[in-house]
């Protein structure tokens, strides 16, 4: 049997008007303490209750008012940019709302016990009141009015930020979203390339890579909606591309891995650590005979986590920038981590690397800072559960 909801909504709706009476009539009160304060200094101060209650009386009136003029305003057919036109009604409607707060008032103090019911109505009640008290009147007025629209451009003020927030979110997402798009298009087409050079060769092989091939579209797919994953999810990633590439150069790659175990779970943009990987072996080592090596490490430093994609390849050109560089994979690298953290000290650099004590350039280092954020690994993760412990290394033979 379904559980119905004991929540009236009668009952809710006269509890709101409950709650918003009950704070008017607090903030009322309030103002006539504050107007009350300078009559009890007087020597009338004596009678301190006459003086409260006639104050109170006064602000009651203009607060049973109040709900009327807010009414009113809201009915005027202006819009928010009609300013003159607005003042002008109001100006007008003063006099009249002035009034009626003049005889409210002589109400409530005939209820007070005050006046005689025949005060209320006889013939110099109006002209006395207005002589006194009209330009003071026709100013609390305007406050009410002044209030209530401060109140309405304020949560226009809200509103417009609220929106704008929302379509800077919404154009950052379709900017990842586009830069996804390129990346992975770029990674495919380099992997298919990789494929073509060994259907020839060795078709085995190539069978083999295609496999993989298969492995990472499903991952990729997995992940087709998420900007960010587990570190461990990336790692599963880069496993099966360097799995193609292993068959592809054999022993001239080899490739090591240092991942905390405290990092293992930590959230990094998708598809980030792939292109660096990809970049080091196709731009400092397969141009080498000997081949090389590339190396990958994850660790805290205080509240950040550092990647390090290090290889002994053959280094960046003199004059090399990465503000320069045209190459897709680092450019939309670069471009994801600024995206994804644009006020969190992020960073992401590459730099030639000093081999040996001799101070010989050769090889490159990419650094990617990021703020430390760790999720729990849930069923729909897809990463495998190698054998990748914190602080050893891997090595691909």
């Amino acid at each position: 049997m379904n559980a119905v909801s004991n929540t009236n909504p009668t009952t809710s709706k006269w509890t709101t008007w409950l709650r918003r009476t009950a704070l008017a009539t607090v903030i009322w009160t309030a103002i006539g303490c504050v107007f009350a304060l300078p009559n009890l200094a007087t020597p009338h101060g004596v009678y301190w209750a006459r003086v409260m209650m006639g104050s109170f009386v006064q602000w009651w009136s203009w607060g049973l008012l109040a709900p009327l003029i807010v009414s009113v305003d809201l009915w005027m057919p202006f819009s928010k940019k009609q300013i003159v036109r607005r003042i002008a009604a109001h100006l007008l409607l003063a006099p009249v709302f002035t009034t009626a707060y003049i005889y409210l008032e002589a109400v409530l103090m005939w209820m007070m016990g005050w006046i005689p019911w025949s005060r209320i109505f006889y013939a110099q009640r109006l002209p006395m009141a207005l002589s006194g008290m009209f330009l003071w009147s026709v100013l609390v007025y305007c406050l009410i009015v002044g209030v209530f629209q401060a109140k309405l451009y304020y949560q226009r003020y809200l509103s417009g930020e609220l929106r704008v927030e929302r379509l800077e979110r919404s154009f950052s997402e379709a900017r990842l979203n586009a830069l996804r798009m390129q990346l992975d298009p770029h990674f495919l087409f380099n992997a298919l390339n990789t494929i073509s050079s060994q259907v020839e060769r060795d078709p085995r092989l190539a069978r083999q890579m295609i496999e993989h091939l298969g492995d990472l579209l499903r991952l990729s797919l997995e992940n087709k909606d998420k900007q960010e994953v587990l570190l461990a999810e990336e790692m599963a990633f880069l496993d099966h591309y360097l799995a193609i590439q292993r068959i592809r150069f054999g022993d001239r790659l080899r490739f090591e891995t240092q991942i905390d175990a405290e990092v293992r779970f930590a959230v990094v943009p998708c598809l980030v650590i792939q292109p660096l990987v990809e970049n080091a072996i196709r731009h400092g080592i397969s141009s080498r005979a000997s081949g090389g090596s590339v190396f990958v490490s994850a660790r805290r430093i205080e509240d950040q986590l550092e990647i390090r994609v290090t290889d002994d390849g053959v280094g960046l050109p003199a004059g090399w920038k990465l503000e320069e560089s045209a190459g897709l994979g680092l450019s939309v690298t670069r471009e994801r981590i600024r995206g994804l953290h644009p006020t969190d000290g992020s960073s992401f650099a590459v730099r030639r690397r000093s081999r040996d004590g001799n101070g010989k350039i050769e090889g490159t280092e990419a650094t990617i800072i990021l703020p430390l954020c760790f999720r729990e690994p849930s069923s729909g993760d897809s990463y495998d559960n190698h054998d990748r412990k914190a602080g050893h290394g891997s090595a691909a033979d």
